[in-house]
């Protein structure tokens, strides 16, 4: 299993909001916009992300994704290891396939993996 990105994830009442600032202040480009969330990322490195939201269709508030290649391998050993899974593993619409895990700081975490 490979983590290909870690992305913190910022919210707000609008995803536009910091579109002027990450966009032509930071010189980030629109990687992802949909009705809920906007990623931001480096066009010479597009691993380095930053995400925005208004809220996650989950009802909840993960406080960080993390991108693997394997995400029914992560969430085995996130179960396996006792941790708390806040958000069952499934295929969301949008083209992933994702669940949340309580780290032990007390931050949600997304784990989530492209289906494409």
């Amino acid at each position: 299993m490979a983590v290909a990105r870690i992305v913190p994830n910022r919210y707000a009442g609008d995803v536009r909001e910091g579109a002027g600032f990450f966009n032509d202040v930071l010189g980030l480009e629109t990687a992802m916009a949909i009705d809920f969330i906007t990623i931001y990322r480096s066009s010479t490195q597009p691993t380095a992300q930053i995400s925005v939201l208004t809220d996650d269709p989950s009802g909840l508030r993960p406080a960080y994704s993390v991108g693997v290649d394997d995400v029914d391998a992560v969430h085995a050993r996130a179960v396996a290891a006792g941790h708390e899974i806040v958000y069952a593993l499934r295929d969301e619409p949008w083209g992933v396939r994702r669940f949340f895990v309580r780290d032990p700081l007390g931050d949600i975490a997304n784990v989530v993996q492209n289906k494409d």
